[in-house]
């Protein structure tokens, strides 16, 4: 029972690490608050968010493995499979911004031009997506630990 607790309070800290960064990215992503610092800033945060996200992921698939319903109970619920896809999917959307992230900040430093206006306001779009997708998750998870799809 020990081990269940510590599993999912490490997931639900990962959880909440991911959510702050995220949110983090896309409260600086924005045309008016862009200098060269949010540009330093961007990269860090969104590093920060990827090893939340691994941490998430990891986290995850230890409950299902040592945790006490087991992966039997898991992986055979479709919503397991549900919560695994809509993850997918915020980290696909995840690598334009991290690509474009990097990309900015090299630009910064070699040149010192900041990134034009209609990058910055597609960059935010997919980090908003990326957001609004991962408030998806709990939704699926509660019903998931409730034993719906069974």
């Amino acid at each position: 029972m020990t081990l269940e607790a510590i599993l999912a309070y490490l997931h639900l800290l990962a959880i909440l690490t991911m959510v702050v960064f995220i949110a983090s990215e896309a409260a600086l992503c924005r045309v008016q608050w862009l200098n060269a610092a949010v540009v330093e800033r961007l990269a860090k945060v969104d590093m920060v968010y990827g090893i939340a996200a691994i941490a998430v992921l990891a986290t995850g698939i230890a409950r299902t493995w040592w945790g006490v319903k087991g992966t039997a109970w898991y992986w055979t619920n479709p919503l397991l499979h549900v919560k695994l896809g809509l993850f997918i999917i915020v980290g696909v959307l995840s690598i334009f911004p991290t690509l474009t992230y990097f990309r900015w900040r090299k630009t910064l430093r070699a040149t010192g031009k900041l990134p034009l206006e209609g990058d910055i306001k597609k960059t935010r779009r997919l980090v908003m997506m990326q957001a609004h997708l991962i408030a998806l998750i709990p939704l699926v998870a509660v019903f998931l630990a409730r034993g719906f799809g069974k």
